[in-house]
């Protein structure tokens, strides 16, 4: 062995276990954190930084990087200390703030805290599966540019846990992106045995790698050589596998070198404490007393990756370059798109909707307001869970993306709504504006990927159908009830349940020109009634309540009808009514509760007069996102139980969702 191998070796043995030590160092810090998966894992992460993966630490957000992400987010140190060392921006004062209030380096990788962090990895399988949606969006943004330049290559690499592994939304992604053979997508599966209760055999014995070879992955099981020319010769055969994803299996040590926490459940989910620090140190060679030690020589190593970085991005500028001068279109729409602008003027001509529409299910008129959007927005994709005859989302004339065929517009997800929410949210952080489909009811099953995408502040965007009671037989395991409230109970995220086709037309401009929050739609099956168009105000969702009806009267109303969706229909059904009576009443749509809480005060008590304590609300779901609005003088008809199996007039007759229960219940409301 030359003297120059041996050099090399030694330096990067010296970088492998700088990052295992900053990690030891800042768990212990903290006092909290996972020190063991990072240590275990310092040889991968090492290799895929400095050899492997085509990123520039000087530039982050270079649109042709790839992209890394840490699937076994609790594992955070290990990119906190890669993220570090290659010079991202992250300084030792982060690394030694680890979990603390305000810092960049928090429990859990969290996307928008630190250049360099892709998405935000909190629940397991979560990482994984967004990867697969950005590992698609690479393939369909090579599709519509690599015309003679190619100027969208990379590829998206994951480390992922025995965790990940089991959680069931992993399987709805990994057999997706076997489906679609997305081969730019390349997966570690840490195969360390360990979990917080002990050894994985307690609940885990299943072969992954032959469950993913049956997804129609290409997988190379390494087991215990993770030496490091062997982890760069497995990544490059993987690359090789163009047609399909890869899985390369490697079984790590938990702790690797601790002397009595190596393979123990202990040093999952726990600092290793200071004297089994001191001897790990002393087993690597370490100045056992030295914390965050971070010799120069590696920081010099760790350097020539923004070296490698600017030769990488310059020649893909480039490749721009001769794009521009080939197909100037091209460039500039692959530069729009990349820099998250939409088209100048999108949002001109709007649909529009008249009366003589006549009764369209909220549904069918998002359907077509989506034609208009799809041929004003040209990176909007989507498709449904399975669902597409229901939620009505395909883009006509579009074709449908496929293996090897990745230059359409319309997905199709199967029946596999967990992935889809994650798949939704890849596509959106790698640059286009994605839309995933389904009925009201499994949006629980999307639950973790609308929250990620609400906590990431991206704009996704989630079309629920079937909205309440009202679709009818299915019965009550698909009549959704609480799952209105709960999506707007969840932080910055918009909930827009549309009472007509022209609310629908202005949520879909609104949801498209979100930049920091996903929308979630709730359509009805039924047909509703076409308000007039000029008597809602184009500003009806950014404000998330207006006056639809006012009432006869100058000043404040004896009474205030508020509702969302096809309630609204009914409550103006019922002030016809109470109006003839001499109720004065005004009636209030409430497309959007949660922008309609963001307005300033003036512009609520415009809509809701403090003076008019009457108030009775109408939604056939839970009342609970209501008693706010109502007031303790207030009243609410909703959902108080599931639903029934039954007709849809039938359904809303027995659960009290006629002008005839509106209007003896309100009078019961002005009389106090």
């Amino acid at each position: 062995m030359s003297t120059q191998t041996t050099d090399r070796q030694a330096l990067d043995q010296l970088c492998v276990n700088t990052i295992r030590t900053l990690s030891m160092d800042a768990v212990q810090k903290a006092n909290s954190g996972h020190p063991g998966t990072p240590m275990a894992l310092a040889p991968v992460a090492y290799v895929l930084y400095t050899r492997i993966m085509r990123h520039h630490p000087g530039n982050p957000g270079w649109p042709d990087r790839d992209r890394f992400v840490l699937s076994a987010g609790h594992a955070s140190m290990l990119l906190y200390s890669m993220l570090y060392l290659c010079g991202y921006g992250l300084t030792l004062d982060d690394l030694k703030s680890f979990r603390q209030l305000g810092s960049p380096t928090a429990g859990h990788p969290e996307y928008g805290h630190a250049a360099g962090i892709e998405t935000t990895t909190g629940p397991l399988g979560q990482g994984i599966s967004t990867a697969g949606g950005m590992a698609l969006a690479e393939r369909m943004l090579a599709a519509r540019f690599n015309r003679g330049h190619t100027v969208v290559d990379h590829h998206t690499y994951v480390i992922a846990s025995d965790g990940d592994m089991q959680e069931g939304i992993q399987s709805e992604a990994a057999s997706l992106a076997g489906h679609l053979g997305l081969g730019r997508l390349i997966a570690f599966y840490d195969d360390n045995h360990i979990s917080i209760e002990g050894d994985t055999a307690l609940a885990f014995s299943e072969d992954v790698g032959a469950r993913y070879e049956a997804y129609g992955w290409h997988v190379r099981n390494l087991g215990e050589d993770i030496e490091l020319d062997r982890l760069e010769q497995a990544v490059a055969e993987a690359k090789e596998v163009e047609d399909r994803p890869s899985l390369i299996v490697v079984r790590t040590h938990i702790a690797q070198g601790a002397p009595n926490k190596q393979d123990t459940a202990g040093a999952h989910g726990a600092p290793l404490g200071e004297e089994e620090i001191r001897l790990t140190k002393e087993a690597y060679g370490w100045p056992p007393d030295e914390h965050f030690l971070v010799p120069d020589e590696v920081l010099s190593h760790f350097g020539e990756c923004r070296e490698r970085g600017e030769g990488w991005e310059r020649e893909w500028r480039e490749r721009m370059d001769g794009l521009a001068a080939d197909d100037p279109d091209a460039h500039a729409e692959y530069t729009r798109i990349s820099q998250r602008r939409l088209p100048d003027g999108w949002e001109r001509d709007v649909p529009r909707f008249h009366v003589d529409t006549g009764m369209v299910a909220t549904r069918k008129s998002s359907g077509e307001v989506i034609q208009w959007a799809a041929g004003a927005v040209p990176e909007l994709v989507g498709g449904s869970a399975d669902l597409a005859g229901s939620t009505l989302t395909l883009i006509d004339g579009a074709e449908s993306v496929q293996r090897g065929a990745y230059g359409g517009r319309n997905l199709h997800f199967g029946i596999r709504e967990h992935g889809m929410g994650a798949f939704v949210n890849g596509l959106t952080l790698h640059y286009l504006r994605a839309y995933g489909a389904t009925f009201l009811i499994f949006s629980d099953y999307m639950k973790a990927a609308i929250r990620l995408a609400a906590l990431m502040r991206i704009p996704s965007i989630f079309v629920f159908t079937h909205d309440s009671i009202g679709l009818g037989e299915d019965g009550p395991t698909h009549q959704p009830v609480e799952q209105l409230a709960a999506l707007r109970a969840t932080p910055n995220c918009n909930l827009v349940r549309p009472a007509g086709a022209n609310e629908v037309a202005l949520a879909w401009q609104f949801a498209i020109a979100s930049t920091e929050t996903p929308t979630c739609f709730a359509l009805s099956r039924q047909g509703v009634p076409t308000w007039n168009p000029a008597g809602v105000p184009r500003d009806a969702i950014r404000r998330g309540a207006y006056v639809l009806r006012e009432s006869y009267k100058e000043g404040d109303p004896d009474l205030i009808l508020m509702g969302s969706g096809s309630e609204v229909h009914i409550a103006n059904a019922a002030a016809d009514r109470l109006e003839a009576d001499g109720i004065a009443t005004r009636l209030v749509s409430v497309p959007c509760m949660d922008t309609f809480a963001e307005q300033d005060a003036a512009y609520r008590d415009s809509v809701l007069p403090p003076g008019c304590r009457a108030r009775l609300a109408i939604e056939a779901a839970s009342p609970l996102s209501w008693y706010r609005w109502v007031g303790d003088a207030g009243d609410v008809i909703g959902m108080e139980t599931f639903g029934a199996s039954g007709p849809q007039k039938a359904l809303y007759e027995h659960f009290g969702f006629t002008p005839d229960n509106v209007v003896a219940r309100a009078r019961k409301v002005v009389s106090g």
